[in-house]
């Protein structure tokens, strides 16, 4: 039977950019079959193996990181500076997880606490959780795959790794070059198809042991519910605010945001959606980051002088300049942007939108930062935390004081002081999760990792005397 295939376009160009065969169900039990299969050849593989087959697979994308950053470029939109950062960071990251592939410990427990646990030797152990399924998004290809599938691997469980349907071409480059490094047949394996009939299918198969997913809220309770009583791991939306106090380095600041609000066309989780400024920093705030925001090139993604792309489809632009428009409507001051022309969204910032409007309420994932004025520090405090979301938020301040007050009040997985640029600052070894609508359970390589196996307790008794 031959395979539907399905075009990946580029988004800026709408051209084609490579063709991929699309997962069935029959498909999907197969890869379910086999990765079973693969659980018990991956747990006798010992950990300086596994460290090694990781090391000889960054090596392997370490060589070919051009190409890498060149299919980012061409399937996901982002600029040639932003996709050669991306693929600058996977090679580390596999090397990180080998490094970690040595490091699952347990513990000696103190049994004789009680007396009858004198002369007993107890300790826990780490072992692998069994099948993972890892389901990951468009904005960041290479970096949102790799961060569930080289842990996983360092674990020592098998994967089956369903990338978005708009990037499937940059997930199948990181699996070949992880498969050539010599996993055992099966590990590693790529499917991609319909995320409302795969993704449940996967989730649901009491074959798989830990799902993770990295995506949207609704999508992320759907999983939730397909997947039932599993280990799982969900970073789901986000509605970054950065806290601007009245004794804030303005340049700092403003700075902060440009680069948060509209790298990757905003299209991340942790960019700076909202701006809570003093009251009497905020017109000097807004003129820096409007000077900024009219530097910024949007073009041609794979032109080196753009440093403004695409969004991943036009659909997306579309629902992006309605947002700013129904702010428009309500009151709300659009000083820039508004406009698009076919996915390429101009950058926006917006004064003053109503509290309701979706720019302010909602994950907008787009280039545009809202902006509103305060008079107190509470009110400040209060507002950052006025949303469902909490995976990440920022505060500028000279004061240390107030800015452990603000470190401890924000209501997020992940908080920045001081940020050269917002909270999309990251260093790969960093736990990564949010609290509230943002999800549950913590990446970041070290977490990642421990989170795929499970502790095992073992109790050594005495003999007859």
């Amino acid at each position: 039977m031959t395979a539907t295939m399905h075009d990946v376009r580029s988004p800026w160009s709408g051209e084609v950019v490579g063709s991929v065969p699309v997962a069935g169900p029959q498909d999907v039990e197969r890869a379910l079959e086999q990765a079973a299969a693969a659980v018990a050849a991956m747990r006798r593989l010992p950990a300086h193996e596994r460290s090694d087959i990781l090391y000889r697979a960054a090596d392997a994308v370490e060589r070919d990181e051009a190409e890498l950053a060149r299919t980012i470029t061409a399937e996901q939109g982002k600029h040639t500076v932003e996709a050669r950062a991306e693929a600058g960071r996977i090679a580390g990251i596999v090397r990180l997880c080998a490094e970690e592939a040595g490091r699952l410990e347990g513990r000696v427990l103190a049994l004789d606490v009680a007396p009858a646990g004198v002369g007993r030797l107890a300790y826990t152990r780490r072992e692998p959780t069994g099948v993972v399924v890892a389901i990951t998004p468009f904005n960041y290809p290479a970096i949102l795959v790799i961060h569930k599938i080289a842990p996983a691997l360092a674990a020592g469980n098998p994967v089956i790794v369903k990338p978005a349907g708009a990037t499937p071409l940059t997930a199948r480059f990181l699996v070949e070059r992880l498969q050539g490094a010599g996993l055992p047949d099966d590990a590693l394996q790529c499917l991609v198809g319909p995320g409302a009939s795969v993704g449940p299918a996967l989730c649901a198969d009491d074959r798989v042991r830990k799902v993770s997913f990295t995506g949207s809220e609704p999508v992320g309770h759907a999983i939730a519910r397909a997947a039932g009583a599993k280990r799982l791991t969900c970073e789901l939306g986000s509605n970054a605010a950065l806290v601007v106090l009245d004794d804030a380095d303005l340049d700092r600041a403003a700075g902060a945001i440009a680069f948060s609000a509209y790298t990757n066309a905003g299209q991340n989780c942790v960019s700076t959606q909202r701006v809570l400024v003093a009251q009497t920093m905020r017109d000097e705030l807004v003129d820096r980051l409007i000077a900024l925001v009219d530097r910024l090139r949007p073009g041609d993604p794979s032109d080196p002088e753009t440093d403004l792309a695409p969004l991943i489809d036009e659909r997306e632009a579309e629902r992006v300049i309605a947002w700013i428009a129904e702010a428009a409507d309500a009151g709300a001051d659009v000083i820039r942007g508004g406009a698009r022309d076919r996915a390429l969204v101009e950058p926006g910032v917006i004064l003053d939108p109503p509290i309701t409007a979706r720019v302010w309420r909602d994950e907008l994932f787009g280039p545009a930062v809202s902006i509103r004025s305060f008079e107190h520090d509470d009110e400040a405090l209060d507002w950052a935390n006025a949303t469902r979301f909490g995976l990440a938020m920022s505060v500028c301040t000279r004061d240390i004081d107030r800015a452990l007050r603000f470190a401890h009040g924000l209501r997020a997985g992940l908080v920045h002081v001081n940020p050269e640029v917002g909270a999309t600052w990251r260093v790969d070894t960093m736990p990564w999760g949010g609290f509230g609508a943002s999800g549950f359970g913590k990446e970041g390589v070290r977490d990642a990792v421990t989170d795929m196996t499970e502790e095992k307790l073992v109790v050594v008794h005495p003999g007859e005397a």
